[in-house]
């Protein structure tokens, strides 16, 4: 368990505890972070249509999404939504719905150098592969433009 976080590892209840999470994670890997708060329904990118000053759900909740953005390479960026899922976006390539609860491991494996780039010869293809826990990975497809100098290091 993650000092300072007092549930079980591995749920991630609230953004504010996704974000402490990677706060961990940064410190651990001697990485910069750099973290945005959007609370309220009016602010957070999915309730869009809330309406002029209307901050909380029609549930009464407040909507808390946060964006944290990692220093160094790997260019990692995660942006954590109230729906309980995330974007995490590594060199450039969008990899979405991602659970909470596997942000941290996902950050983890990218971080660990774990995180790979399979081609294909034909149809020509990239993808970036990113191994979570229980022998689970997420993959997400992206075109040749894409390949930075840090994925074209972690072909396979």
């Amino acid at each position: 368990m993650i000092r300072g976080m007092d549930h079980a590892p591995g749920h991630l209840p609230t953004t504010e505890a996704a974000v402490t999470a990677l706060r961990a994670l940064a410190a651990a890997y001697a990485r910069e972070i750099e973290v945005t708060h959007d609370i309220g329904a009016d602010r957070t990118s999915r309730r869009t249509a809330a309406g002029v000053g209307v901050t909380t759900d029609p549930d009464g909740s407040l909507p808390h999404e946060a964006y944290v953005e990692f220093g160094g390479l790997p260019r990692v960026e995660v942006r954590l939504y109230p729906e309980d899922d995330a974007q995490i976006t590594v060199e450039g390539i969008p990899c979405d719905d991602i659970a909470r609860d596997d942000v941290p491991a996902f950050c983890r494996s990218v971080f660990d150098g774990l995180a790979h780039v399979r081609t294909r010869r034909f149809p020509p293809g990239y993808r970036l592969v990113v191994p979570l826990p229980g022998d689970r990975a997420h993959t997400e497809r992206f075109p040749v433009i894409l390949l930075s100098p840090w994925l074209s290091r972690h072909l396979r």
